[in-house]
């Protein structure tokens, strides 16, 4: 009995898609007319090309790399406005990545709270006229240390 309802509706499905495919196909949408092929307009001048005279013209400068040092780049990294003050404010959002080594506890567990005090406490120490901005020379207190690496040594 099931195999004769499969049947049956397989069969309806059928005759059911093959009607929309013949409707489809009988169907035809029309296009655009064709132009009119007016003997005016299959003829045209073609259009004059602008001249001007350049003899005495003259283009902008190109502009220039500035060439940077280690601590301007530094700088301009946190200096997200480029006024050449950092403020609190654009110290904090670039340290990100530097959020997991700030562990002040030991506790293998940072909060946001031990994050910014250790950043705002680096601010601060760096900000010697405690006036809430970094200028250039401020700043460059904040570079980090550069480590030497010993010599290796050679066993040949």
């Amino acid at each position: 009995m099931n195999r004769m309802v499969v049947g049956a509706l397989g069969a309806l499905m059928l005759v059911a898609m093959g009607l929309f495919w013949w409707q489809g196909r009988a169907i035809e949408v029309e296009g655009l007319p064709p132009p009119d092929m007016d003997a005016s307009a299959q003829v045209r001048e073609p259009e004059a090309l602008p001249s001007a005279d350049v003899n005495e013209m003259q283009g902008p400068k190109l502009p220039t790399a500035i060439k940077m040092n280690d601590e301007q780049r530094r700088f301009a990294r946190y200096d997200i406005n480029r006024d050449l003050i950092i403020t609190r404010n654009e110290m904090l959002s670039t340290r990100v990545s530097a959020f997991r080594k700030l562990d002040v506890d030991g506790n293998n567990l940072l909060t946001f709270e031990e994050w910014a005090v250790t950043t705002v406490n680096r601010f601060e120490g760096a900000d010697g006229d405690k006036d809430g901005r970094l200028t250039p020379a401020e700043y460059a207190t904040t570079a980090p240390k550069k480590k030497t690496r010993p010599a290796p040594k050679c066993r040949c």
